[in-house]
């Protein structure tokens, strides 16, 4: 426990009697004592210096301590407030407590239960402090720049990447949507020699191929209708970096080939020009899809395939490792809390329960979004089972599947997830971009699986295409 001389304690109390008595009561004790008249100056010292108790009246001019309270946890976030009353009603102490008073006291008060309280305080803040500094301890152990785990095979994950990483060789990462291929990718750029230089990404499933063609490798002005100037491919970017593409199973055979090339020479040509291009990058791919498959049916170049295949990474989906359940969560929420601009604790037992329960066909990707949206719509510090927007109860017979709900376990993983397709689209009125979100991928991961499972809407005579960009 530290020493009380280290504990700052702010008492406000309009009554100059009032905070004379407490200031020595807690001088006496050992703590660094300060004083204010009014709610105002009270807020002035709390925006010049950390404090780590706040006493207030409740029933001051002006301001009074519940609306001191609200704006004082905004300043410190951290500060535990006691509400003073000589009111001893339940509504004023429930009141205090539910809009975060760590307790209050009845005037008159004694001295010696004033001590016990402050030393009370102190000691919850002592092992929050240390609780905090275990958990950063508990991150670091566990984690690779923002990738977090502690299941053993995504700590295997973890070493193949840190080793890869100080290579130069090319690297594909094999995973299903959702399951933190980017991630992975960003984590074993910064983890490399080429950290200082750019990280550049292109997602190959997002363009059609020629628009794709242009991205990769630029063209030169007057090549093609709207080639207004000379464009930089992203090679040429990433040049002395890493150039990540995403969903590489997804380029067409053309493509396939002039990626070949640049691969094993590490020179290109713009469209349209004759000048050679001479690149400086260290390739990482993704793919969600089986690129042996790919290859036994002629889909993708074998030779391309081992060219991209130097080191292979297969990165689990989160099903497999439901573990890092609280870990991601913890590590989700920390980061909600600073976008949200408000604390958000945790979530309640259930809540627990369910997320650890689901299936997540999105992977770590739905759950963030789900998390987010438990962050959001929360009444409280604490998220709720309510709040996640999970469908917990399984389908009675005859019902269809209900996003959220796992299924028999005789299915195969393709039909799991083309019934949670079916499931979720149904549920959303076949609105594609609100199905994208709650299956955490994007619009063009989400058409892609919809064509490959044949899924369309009623009364349409092919399968759903995505549009134009």
């Amino acid at each position: 426990m530290p020493s009380n001389e280290r504990v700052r304690i702010l008492v406000v109390d309009d009554e100059e009697i009032v905070r004379e008595s407490l200031a020595g009561w807690l001088d006496k004790d050992g703590y660094l004592v300060e004083q204010a008249a009014d709610g105002r100056s009270a807020l002035a010292r709390l925006g010049a210096q950390p404090f780590s108790i706040l006493i207030s009246d409740l029933k001051m001019p002006e301001m009074d301590g519940l609306a001191l309270q609200a704006e004082a946890r905004k300043l410190q976030p951290s500060l535990a407030v006691v509400i003073m009353t000589a009111y001893a009603t339940v509504d004023t102490a429930v009141t205090a407590m539910k809009q975060g008073a760590f307790d209050y006291l009845v005037k008159p008060f004694d001295p010696e239960e004033l001590s016990m309280m402050m030393q009370k305080i102190v000691a919850q803040q002592e092992l929050v402090r240390e609780n905090a500094v275990l958990r950063k301890a508990l991150r670091k152990e566990h984690q690779l720049q923002d990738l977090a785990s502690k299941a053993p095979a995504m700590q295997a994950v973890f070493e193949l990447a840190r080793t890869a990483a100080r290579s130069s060789s090319t690297i594909l990462i094999l995973g299903e949507s959702g399951a933190g291929k980017e991630v992975l990718a960003r984590a074993i750029h910064a983890e490399s020699p080429r950290a200082a230089g750019p990280f550049v990404e292109v997602s190959c499933a997002a363009l059609t191929e020629s628009l794709l063609e242009s991205e990769l490798f630029g063209h030169e002005k007057g090549s093609f209708t709207g080639a207004m100037a000379r464009h930089k491919g992203k090679f040429e970017a990433a040049h002395q970096g890493t150039l990540f593409l995403d969903e590489v199973g997804d380029v067409g055979p053309k493509l396939q080939l002039d990626l070949l090339r640049v691969l094993e020479e590490r020179r290109f040509h713009r469209i349209g020009g004759n000048e050679i291009v001479e690149v400086d990058v260290r390739i990482v791919a993704a793919t969600n899809r089986d690129l042996q498959k790919a290859v036994a049916s002629g889909a993708f170049r074998e030779d391309l395939f081992y060219r991209l295949n130097v080191i292979p990474i297969r990165l689990p989906p989160l099903r497999d490792r439901r573990e890092d359940i609280p870990l991601l969560m913890e590590h989700f929420l920390e980061r909600l809390s600073a976008e949200l601009g408000r604390p958000v604790d945790g979530v309640t037992p259930e809540a627990m329960n369910a997320l650890v329960a689901h299936p997540w066909p999105g992977n770590v990707r739905e759950l963030r979004n789900v998390l987010e949206r438990g962050a959001v719509v929360a009444r409280g510090p604490v998220i709720e089972l309510a709040d996640l927007g999970l469908e917990l109860p399984g389908p009675t017979r005859g019902d269809a599947p209900r996003p959220g709900v796992a299924t028999a376990p005789d299915q195969s993983l393709d039909e799991v997830e083309r019934r949670h397709i079916i499931a979720v689209l149904a549920h959303t009125g076949f609105n594609v971009s609100q199905s994208a979100r709650v299956l955490g991928v994007d619009r063009v991961t989400l058409y892609s699986k919809m064509r490959r499972y044949g899924l369309k809407r009623d009364g349409d005579d092919e399968p759903t295409t995505a549009p134009p960009r």
